[in-house]
C-alpha cells in the first residue's frame, strides 16, 4: 500500500507542478495576474514566466518519474512552501472570518506541502521510482 501510495503522490504531485508550468506558457497573463497578486510582482515579466514556467514543468517530470530525487525533493517543497506562503491567510482562514482576502479553495496548499515532505522524507522506501530501478 505505501508503495502505490507514494506512487500516486508523486504523480499528483508531479503533475501539479507541470500543470503550473505550462500554464505560464499557455497563459502568460494569468502567470504575471498571480505574479502581481500574490508574489509582490516578483517574476512577472512575460519572460521570467516562460523560465519558471518551463523549470516547473522539468521539476514536475522529474518528481512524477522519481529521478534525481536529492535534488528535484527538496527544491519542490521550496516552491510548494513559498506557495504556501503566498496564500497564509487562506491557510489559517479559509473562509475568511478574520483575514481580509482568504478563499477556501487556497487551503490545499498546506496539504500539498506536507505531501511533497512526505514523498521528501520516505524516499528511501519509494521503490516505484527511476532512481530505485537504476539502483
Amino acid at each position: 500500500m505505501k508503495s502505490w501510495g507514494l506512487l500516486l503522490l508523486r504523480l499528483s504531485t508531479g503533475w501539479l507542478l507541470v500543470m503550473w508550468g505550462l500554464d505560464k506558457f499557455l497563459d502568460v497573463e494569468h502567470g504575471q495576474r498571480v505574479a502581481e497578486s500574490f508574489y509582490l510582482g516578483i517574476g512577472s515579466q512575460a519572460i521570467v514566466q516562460n523560465v519558471f514556467g518551463g523549470l516547473e514543468v522539468i521539476l514536475g517530470l522529474l518528481v512524477m518519474a522519481g529521478l534525481m530525487r536529492r535534488l528535484a525533493y527538496p527544491v519542490m517543497c521550496v516552491v510548494l512552501l513559498i506557495t504556501a506562503l503566498a496564500v497564509w491567510k487562506s491557510i489559517l482562514d479559509p473562509w475568511g472570518w478574520f483575514l481580509e482576502g482568504a478563499q477556501v479553495l487556497f487551503y490545499p496548499s498546506i496539504i500539498i506541502l506536507a505531501g511533497a515532505m512526505v514523498l521528501w522524507g520516505t524516499m528511501d522506501e519509494d521503490d516505484m521510482t527511476l532512481d530505485a530501478l537504476k539502483g
